[in-house]
């Protein structure tokens, strides 16, 4: 590799901190504009993280991460004991058999490729985290996953079977909407029974996963410009949505008591739509207080505000008297309640439910046809058998017993091997547990480095638009007890690995 003089410092570098698009995102992408313009040459030296974050005022690890996945898409080369070089060759010229001309410089004038939706939704899958490395070879730590080993496959494929072999003409034809009638009207009374929610099976939406539901609500309730408010840290598929359809995302800290929306609700406007994850927040595993559920219904009756309510595991209560859902505590139409099979289920099931207020059932309906939202009827029929015969509350019951065993595992063991390493945060509800990393271990760097270790987890800074505390999140659903143990010495060495460099 050719020797350079290093890059010019970091006053060149401009970062958008209003921007929906994480900073080390907007650092990764000004680096790579610079290296395929030609504006840093192969073989250029870059300054030291360190150095780089004093002169940008942001945080080391926020550059670190930047440069970490510059390093692993191939952009970057590292010299043991020299420095972090801006590769020779670089991955977009593989892809061509003759050499390519690098690409120009963008322009003022330059041709917006997409419209701004587009644009919106590639910046939003920009700064989703992916992880380096080869596939980890665990089930340990996955995050999202239930213990699909342990689901009854032969039941359902009985109830699969009977269906197909009575299978009439017309059901070949195209799925319902805004879902099979008797799946919707045993879901009504599925929530009414174990949630508190208020709704009859005409307010049941059927839709093909959670991340669907999002994409309907906001086509159907936002206009570009309006104001959301959103949990942060929070679910990033969920901002991805919002994002765009041109909403301005605003984050609401999240504390001890859930959304604290006393931080953000004199220097913001009013909200034109409000998501929570209130029974377990969505990474930290908190639970909403019922103060602040009741401000925060009073919030959207006083503004015309919609309350998105994702629900989306609340199944699982190892201790203590559930809250009801949000939903249940409405009196004035405001909440829309979004349900899943996918974590209760298996994920592959791609079936989840939208309970919206009456005045939104017709629209619902109307965007659904024109998105192509649609279940097929075959799957709806198997799982509204699997509820009516009580498969469903069984396999509930099962699982529960099962996860509060492998949860009490992971904490068992997470303090005993990995001491001061991660602090786990108990938590009575979910699929997974919260941990914060040692002062100075960085959680993307460890999440990547744990991968490589044959071991998932995910970085708490993935789920950030803001700096904050770093932390790692651990499934506990899928991998079983003896996997859990294996998981945290692995993730042990990779730890101690870390705080010696």
């Amino acid at each position: 590799m050719h020797r350079h003089a290093a890059m010019p410092t970091g006053s060149a570098i401009v970062l958008d901190r209003t921007s929906p698009v994480a900073l080390y995102q907007q650092l990764y992408r000004w680096f790579r504009t610079a290296i395929l313009s030609g504006q840093l040459a192969a073989g250029a030296r870059l300054p030291a993280t360190r150095v780089l974050a004093a002169e940008l005022g942001i945080s080391r690890s926020t550059v670190i991460s930047a440069f970490e996945q510059l390093l692993a898409e191939g952009y970057l080369a590292g010299v043991a004991g020299s420095g972090t070089y801006v590769a020779d060759v670089l991955p977009d010229d593989l892809l061509h058999a003759a050499p390519q001309a690098r690409l120009p410089a963008p322009t003022s004038g330059h041709e917006q490729k997409y419209a701004q939706r587009g644009s919106a939704i590639v910046a939003g899958l920009g700064a989703l985290y992916r992880p380096s490395g080869p596939p980890a070879s665990s089930w340990a730590f996955v995050l999202g996953i239930p213990a699909v080993a342990e689901f009854p496959h032969r039941l359902w494929g009985q109830l699969l079977y009977k269906r197909w072999h009575n299978l009439e003409a017309r059901q070949l034809l195209a799925p319902a909407l805004p879902g099979y009638p008797p799946l919707r009207r045993a879901i009504a009374e599925y929530v009414r029974a174990v949630r508190g929610v208020h709704c009859d099976e005409q307010q049941i939406i059927i839709v093909s996963g959670s991340q669907q539901a999002f994409t309907l609500l906001a086509q159907i309730i936002l206009d570009p410009g309006d104001v959301v408010w959103m949990e942060e840290p929070g679910y990033h598929a969920a901002r991805l949505a919002w994002a765009a359809a041109g909403a301005q995302v605003i984050p609401v800290p999240v504390d001890a008591e859930g959304l604290n929306m006393s931080a953000v609700a004199q220097a913001n406007p009013s909200p034109r739509l409000m998501y929570v994850t209130p029974s377990h927040q969505f990474p930290l595993g908190v639970t909403l207080s019922l103060p602040r559920r009741l401000a925060l219904l009073e919030l959207a009756h006083r503004t015309g505000a919609w309350i998105v309510e994702d629900d989306y595991d609340s199944e699982y209560r190892y201790g203590g008297r559930p809250l009801p859902a949000l939903q249940g505590l409405d009196t004035n139409g405001r909440v829309i309640y979004v349900g899943t099979f996918s974590k209760v289920l298996f994920p592959a099931l791609r079936l989840a439910y939208v309970v919206v207020p009456p005045e939104l059932v017709e629209a619902c309906t109307g965007a659904c046809f024109i998105l192509g939202t649609r279940v097929p009827t075959l799957h709806q029929q198997v799982v509204c058998e699997f509820i009516v015969e009580g498969h469903f509350a069984r396999h509930i019951r099962r699982m529960r017993k099962l996860y509060a065993a492998r949860r009490q595992a992971l904490l068992d063991a997470a303090p005993r091997v990995l001491g001061d390493l991660l602090d786990l945060q108990p938590a009575e509800t979910g699929m997974h547990l919260l941990g914060w990393l040692a002062e100075g271990l960085d959680d993307r760097a460890a999440a990547n480095a744990a991968r490589r270790a044959g071991v998932n987890v995910e970085p708490l800074s993935a789920f950030r638009t803001m700096p904050g505390r770093h932390g790692l999140l651990l499934g506990y659903a899928a991998p079983d007890e003896s996997a859990i143990r294996a998981g945290v010495e692995s993730l042990a060495e990779v730890l101690n690995s870390l705080r010696r460099t």
